[in-house]
């Protein structure tokens, strides 16, 4: 049974609810909740009535004060045990941007309404949209906890909408989404340039990322007991994680998704290739030790610990300036080139799903969309020729 005191204010009398939610069975002593503020007894009445059917029908939750950025520790120390240090970090830098928003504002008192604002507030600072949806899932995942652990009652994320910049006829007609990759000839031009001019490991990495598909981590990863010489297969089973781009602070993680586990077979050019680069890694082993660290690595630094992708990164800006390629290519534009390539060569779209390491058929999908400028115009020719004096 609720009971209720009147007690003054500057602003003038308000009333309290003290009402019985159960036992502490921690303890076995009775647990109350109590409550200020209301401005008539009426009011603390019928918030004690509400309170009291909440705790007969075992719906009620007593809502901890605890704060939106003591909470986000809590939950990212659950989301640790079960994920990778990579989903972990980023999902940290994503919670971060919602601490600056709600950081000493208690949970219980986050409402839908000022999580949309927050939304709101970051689309308008020309967060990208897929930056932003990732932000919006690490919100959803923490509050979804916080219901879990029956920190609060309500889910402010629940049917919030996120902002979306709406597309202008310049954004088409720029069409910077567009996935980037080179055409057949811009690559034979970049991969000689590689030869003649590329720094170490430059031609061998490059290569063999644009003849493989692999992802920049995936080649990083690599070590010579995932080469099979004998039946020129490369067996991709783990990821290179270095987010700092110290050589010797590296985590070899487990690959993207399951479907990412896979054994491809490679071109007898490019295992030509790698045995090469086998033999002059033997040689430098033998002139720089005992200082080399053998950890089994393809693409190694001087050193022997595994490449950063900084440096890849680097030399990829050095060559594309050299080849003088006007695109923006990055290290994963070669992924999309292989795929390119494979589609003009007429693979189907099962075996580039598999090659790939794609779990999802419509990621590949997704590529295959988007033709080579090379199929077009073969694809315009061929029909040229089908119609030839058709049109007078």
């Amino acid at each position: 049974m609720a009971s209720f005191q009147k007690y003054e204010t500057k602003q003038g009398y308000k009333w309290l609810l003290i009402a019985e939610i159960g036992i502490d069975p921690a303890t076995g002593k009775r647990k109350q909740k109590k409550v200020r503020g209301f401005k008539t007894k009426k009011e603390a009445q019928l918030a004690a009535a509400s309170i009291e059917q909440e705790v007969a029908n075992g719906t009620y939750i007593n809502e901890p004060d605890i704060l939106f950025k003591d909470f986000v520790q809590e939950w990212l120390n659950i989301y640790s045990k079960s994920t990778k240090i990579s989903s972990l970090r980023v999902r940290q830098k994503q919670s971060d941007k919602l601490v600056d928003f709600f950081a000493n504002i208690k949970m219980k008192d986050i409402t839908k309404k000022m999580y949309q604002t927050a939304l709101n507030e970051l689309h308008d600072k020309r967060y990208a949209f897929n930056t932003l949806d990732g932000i919006h899932t690490a919100g959803r995942m923490i509050f979804k906890k916080a219901i879990e652990l029956q920190i609060i009652k309500f889910n402010p994320t629940d049917n919030v909408k996120l902002p979306r910049k709406v597309e202008t006829v310049e954004d088409i007609e720029n069409d910077k989404k567009a996935i980037k990759y080179l055409e057949k000839e811009e690559l034979a031009h970049f991969l000689q340039v590689a030869k003649e001019k590329g720094l170490d490991n430059d031609y061998v990495f490059f290569s063999v990322l644009a003849y493989s598909g692999l992802r920049a981590g995936e080649l990083l990863a690599l070590k010579w007991t995932d080469v099979d010489f004998e039946n020129n297969t490369i067996k991709i089973t783990k990821t290179l994680y270095n987010p700092d781009n110290n050589s010797q602070r590296y985590h070899l993680l487990t690959p993207k998704t399951k479907g990412s586990i896979r054994t491809i077979k490679m071109d007898h050019g490019i295992m030509k290739l790698l045995k090469s680069h086998k033999a002059k890694q033997n040689e430098l082993k033998l002139y720089t030790r005992p200082k080399y660290v053998d950890q089994g690595f393809i693409i190694t630094k001087a050193s022997g610990y595994p490449e950063v992708i900084k440096m890849v990164q680097n030399r990829l800006k050095r060559l594309i300036k050299l080849s003088n390629i006007t695109k923006n290519i990055t290290p994963h534009s070669f992924r999309h080139t292989h795929t390119s390539l494979l589609i003009e060569a007429g693979v189907g779209i099962k075996e580039i799903q598999q090659r790939l390491g794609h779990t999802d058929i419509e990621t590949t999908m997704n590529i295959y969309a988007h033709m080579t400028k090379n199929m077009e115009e073969k694809a315009s020719q061929k029909f040229s020729e089908l119609m030839k004096g058709f049109v007078i």
